[in-house]
């Protein structure tokens, strides 16, 4: 349910509040919701600006940053945290800006890899021929260091500033580890691409796991899942999706997994499960129109009563939505069920 200005106002004409009322309360809910992420300008302008300074320090330095050598890259990693570490005082204690706060408190954790891979260079850690830029492009067990120091970083971080968007640079860096770790453990010999998938699969469910548990605990408090479940889902879908198998009860398997998720997405009250739950349908939907059923007349046909009836499910479902939903949460445990009443 969305409420905006509109609705209070509607409310106020119909007598169901006073319009002296419903700007009280107007007021009170856009001051509650200003240190929450949102598709403002105001908030376009705080991500647009730090993810290009994030970025610049990431994903867009080139080779040229490699002529610094390995104590010049520490010293510029060292400069920039404290000034990050400064700006994110600045804005929380004295400005009260939670996400310009959020943002350069992330910077300074995104800092981290670079520091660490300065020293490495600096004590003559790399070989020749390897450069920072691929820590975002290639795998490698080396880059573990520089992800175990991160992830240390970050939850020192997240430990004295409990900012939500710290858990964003988390969740990249135990992505990132999770492919970097299968050489380590499996050998470079035998790092297949099956290999790599399943891996893939098993960590991105690890993951969500992990952010239901941080749901759970946290739902109070502010979303600090929500990264969790964005890499998490990324991961387990996308490891899932790549697995090739000419087994029609594979495929079917497939359907109903991803089905699962998007009834998990509408449980939770989190779309990223939908979202791509629903893209595997479709293309589950797309293999049996172009493959198992491509020379069938009737399939159009079956498929449009198969969608009327999913439509008049959605009807059904309307309905009886209250006394169906109180039912189902009744067998929830606790936790969980004070956790949907909330998404709701």
């Amino acid at each position: 349910m969305e409420l905006n200005r509109e609705t209070l106002e509607e409310a106020a004409s119909k007598g169901v509040v006073s319009e002296l009322q419903a700007e009280q309360l107007w007021l009170f809910l856009r001051d509650r919701q200003k240190d929450t992420a949102s598709f403002h300008f105001t908030h376009i302008l705080y991500y647009l600006g730090g993810l290009t300074a994030i970025g610049a320090m990431t994903l867009f330095m080139n080779l040229g940053w490699e002529r610094f050598g390995g104590w010049g890259l520490l010293t510029i990693a060292l400069v920039y945290a404290v000034a990050g570490l400064w700006l994110t005082e600045f804005f929380l204690s004295r400005k009260h800006l939670e996400i310009p706060a959020g943002i350069m408190a992330t910077f300074v954790v995104v800092l981290t890899p670079l520091a660490v891979y300065g020293l490495q260079v600096a004590l003559g850690f790399w070989p020749e021929g390897h450069v920072y830029r691929e820590y975002h492009t290639h795998i490698d067990w080396r880059w573990i260091f520089m992800e175990l120091a991160t992830l240390a970083t970050g939850a020192i971080m997240l430990w004295r500033y409990r900012l939500p968007f710290l858990v964003m640079p988390l969740a990249v860096t135990l992505w990132y580890m999770s492919m970097d770790l299968t050489p380590l453990l499996f050998g470079e010999a035998d790092l297949s691409w099956d290999l790599r998938k399943l891996v893939s699969l098993w960590f991105g469910l690890l993951i969500c796991l992990l952010a239901f548990w941080v749901d759970i605990r946290s739902w109070r408090e502010k979303d600090y899942a929500f990264w969790l479940y964005i890499f998490g889902v990324l991961a387990f879908w996308g490891g899932l999706s790549m697995m090739h198998s000419t087994s029609e009860l594979n495929k079917f398997i497939y359907l109903c997994i991803n089905l699962t998720m998007i009834v998990v997405g509408a449980t939770l009250s989190r779309r990223v499960f939908a979202v791509f739950g629903g893209m595997g349908a479709a293309g589950y939907v797309g293999h049996l129109a172009y493959d198992v059923f491509k020379d069938s007349m009737m399939f159009p046909f079956i498929l449009t009563v198969i969608g009327l009836g999913v439509i008049y499910l959605g009807i059904v479902w309307q309905r009886h939505e209250e006394s169906i939903s109180n039912t189902l949460r009744g067998l929830l445990p606790l936790p969980l069920r004070e956790l949907v009443e909330r998404r709701r």
